[in-house]
């Protein structure tokens, strides 16, 4: 039995770990590597043993889990998630000196965040730098992940009494520019190339995000409800995890896949649009002395649980909710369909879904979007396009998704990390008339 408040605490603490996409992989490998997993190289021959657990990288942001069984005759079990979160990046040229003796930082939008949620909270700065180093006709570029771990940033509003109403809206290029320090010009690089281990000429480059400070907090009256920051999608992605260093294989092949970049597209070599899946998938197979036809069969036996967290019903404006679709926090994992196809399930992958969770003794709730709204998308979409496996979409229902800091109910956690125990343990025998889930 997964304790509600023990397993919210471990969440929280894994958020917090993790402030950037790249301290997400690198906290994720770490409880990889104390769970007995062999990290694998890209560039490298994989040697792949029965009963073997491994991990593999890419660009530092995307990481890929898999458990090969002692018999492992079945396709690929898959849970995917996505561990970026909307934000705001650091620009190249980052220092902005004035107005007004001002020091302020030079960012844009990363995603779709909800702007107002920025404003007049203690923010930071985490993400990867890159250092330059030369040895003769030689350059090596190595990376850090850097962490300033304090209150260092603030983007401030604009008191109602020196505006007119009709400037009120936000302006990304004007208003969303965070506020740094006084006469602070050329300080921030200082403490970044301190943080790096670096002299500040060593730096070539970097990936730097802005993250909220706010504490979090496990809150209600009976503490149903956790907030924080990035519980989209950090929150199934701490499920993934969980499940995977639990996996109980049996003939397929139990597969974490964590992806960067969804918030802007999944557009990039380590997002869900790239080949790391397919590749992985294929070299595992290769290790395994598959054939391409025995590995494409296995791809026909396989399933990937796509898993992004959904939208609860709002206490405020439950008329937003479809009519005969309306999930709720606490009340188990949400299985999401789409007309339109910006969710991967079926009847056959959501029929397949139902049937883990009610194996499992677990609650279950459909999502719809009202009719007159699109509603977004998620990574098993862009994935299908790489990886063209039977896929159904799932997540955790909460609240504010896209603001700075979220909602969600204390109980729901679990029942993702059991849902996908489920899947793991689960395994295909497919037919061109029927599927049997064993």
């Amino acid at each position: 039995m997964i304790n509600p408040n023990e397993t919210s605490q471990k969440l929280l603490d894994f958020i917090k770990s993790s402030p950037s996409s790249f301290h997400a992989a690198a906290t994720a490998a770490k409880k990889l590597d104390e769970q007995g997993f062999v990290r694998l190289d890209e560039s490298a021959e994989w040697v792949l043993d029965k009963g073997g657990k491994y991990y593999v990288t890419r660009n530092s942001s995307a990481i890929l889990a898999f458990v090969i069984p002692d018999e492992p005759d079945g396709g690929f079990m898959i849970a995917a998630a996505h561990d970026d979160s909307p934000s705001f990046k650091l620009k190249p040229n980052l220092e902005l000196d004035g107005p007004d003796g001002y020091t302020r930082i030079n960012a844009e939008r990363y995603g779709g965040a909800m702007l107002d949620t920025w404003f007049d909270r203690p923010l930071s700065v985490a993400g990867r730098v890159i250092l330059r180093e030369t040895d003769g006709g030689r350059t090596r570029f190595t990376e850090k992940l850097v962490d300033f771990d304090r209150d260092l940033v603030m983007i401030p509003h604009v008191a109602p009494h020196m505006m007119n109403p009709a400037d009120m809206k936000s302006n990304l290029a004007v208003d969303l520019v965070p506020l740094y320090g006084i006469g602070a010009k050329g300080k921030f690089l200082h403490t970044l190339a301190e943080l790096a281990g670096a002299d500040e000429d060593k730096i070539a480059a970097y990936d730097l995000f802005l993250y909220n400070r706010q504490n979090q907090s496990i809150w209600g009256a009976d503490n149903e409800f956790i907030s924080s920051p990035k519980l989209d999608d950090l929150q199934c992605v701490f499920c993934a995890l969980e499940a995977i260093c639990d996996a109980k294989a049996k003939t397929s092949i139990p597969v974490m896949y964590i992806s960067d970049n969804e918030e802007v597209g999944c557009v990039s070599r380590q997002g869900a649009n790239s080949d790391l899946l397919s590749f992985t998938l294929a070299r595992i197979s290769h290790a395994l002395g598959r054939s391409e036809s025995e590995h494409m069969r296995a791809l026909a036996s396989s399933m990937m649980m796509s898993a992004d967290n959904a939208h609860a019903v709002h206490p405020n404006h439950a008329e937003l909710a479809d009519p005969t679709h309306r999930p709720h926090m606490n009340e188990g994992i949400v299985m999401k369909y789409n007309s339109a196809l910006l969710y991967t399930s079926d009847s056959l992958s959501g029929a397949i879904m139902t049937e883990i969770c009610r194996r499992e003794n677990l609650p279950l709730q459909l999502f719809c979007n009202r009719s007159d709204i699109r509603g977004g998308s998620t990574l098993g979409v862009a994935s299908s396009t790489q990886v063209s496996v039977m896929s159904v979409d799932v997540g955790i229902a909460q609240l504010a998704m896209h603001s700075s800091y979220e909602t969600a109910g204390s109980l729901d956690t679990g029942y993702m990390i059991a849902a996908m125990r489920g899947f793991y343990q689960s395994s295909l025998s497919v037919s061109y008339n029927h599927v049997e889930l064993v």
